[in-house]
């Protein structure tokens, strides 16, 4: 009994939570760990900061790992006009490591986050050491620009998302993580499903700005189309790319060890 109080004690003390705020909304995030390089890990579309939990504790050995919910996503607040963007969930992200106290970051985006890491980069590159895109695009001038979002509202549009949530799964994904997914999906508010895929049809991010940071990408096994590095360094100098056989859209949660060590490896480069 002794030993288990004191792990939760070991636990409650590594992992503290912290409410930053921006345009007056509550930013639910947390922080954990205490090494010199801090990295912020940021979800993605309908989901919430519980898309890292195989993540946070390995990583919070070497570094400072700093978590949140995106505005109306998870335990945050939702702008009441139903008005989202690249820009709010940046901003966001600044909030929170302005909160923290911290200068310079690694950012993780998975999915949506990766357009939002950009985005960051954008506002705010006096901050950023380097990128990390999880199966998500850095470069927004190779997404579909004629790309539609279907229907979300309503029971139909409900029936939609759970469609597109299906789909990013493969016969291989573990059945707990496809539940665990659906579930942390399907209750994210109607309003936050239309708002933020709508955030990503945005024309201004695919602007055709250079972002100098390092930066890397790790797509899943399932993706057949990777992007064109040569292309994409044109706004990226220093991307880089890898893939993870057997792998569905959420690569760090089907394959959590082999992702933590690629990017490991990618952060003790950039030291």
């Amino acid at each position: 009994m002794r030993r288990l109080i004191m792990c939760a004690l070991s636990l409650v003390l590594a992992s503290t939570a912290s409410a930053a705020t921006v345009d007056g909304l509550k930013i639910h995030s947390a922080s954990a760990g205490s090494g010199r390089t801090t990295l912020v890990l940021v979800h993605g579309w309908t989901c919430d900061m519980s898309s890292w939990a195989a993540q946070v504790p390995v990583l919070a050995k070497k570094y400072r790992v700093l978590t949140l919910d995106l505005p109306g996503h998870g335990q945050s607040g939702a702008p009441k006009d139903g008005k989202f963007s690249m820009d709010l969930f940046a901003r966001a992200v600044e909030a929170v490591r302005a909160e923290a106290g911290t200068d310079k970051i690694v950012l993780v985006g998975h999915s949506m986050g990766a357009p939002v890491i950009r985005q960051y980069a954008r506002l705010y590159p006096q901050h950023v050491a380097a990128l990390v895109a999880v199966d998500g695009p850095l470069d927004m001038r190779q997404f579909p620009a004629d790309f539609k979002p279907p229907s979300l509202a309503g029971p139909e549009g409900l029936k939609a998302r759970e469609g597109m949530i299906k789909g990013m799964f493969t016969p291989q994904t573990p059945a707990d993580v496809q539940q665990k997914v659906l579930a942390m999906m399907l209750k994210a508010p109607e309003a936050t499903a239309i708002g933020a895929m709508m955030s990503i049809t945005d024309p201004s991010l695919r602007k055709t700005d250079v972002t100098p940071m390092p930066a890397l990408a790790v797509w899943a096994g399932t993706n057949q189309q990777l992007p064109n590095v040569d292309e994409t360094r044109k706004a990226l100098p220093k991307y880089e790319q890898t893939q993870v056989a057997g792998t569905g859209h959420f690569v760090m949660m089907e394959k959590p060890e082999e992702f933590n060590r690629l990017l490991v490896a990618f952060v003790d480069k950039q030291q």
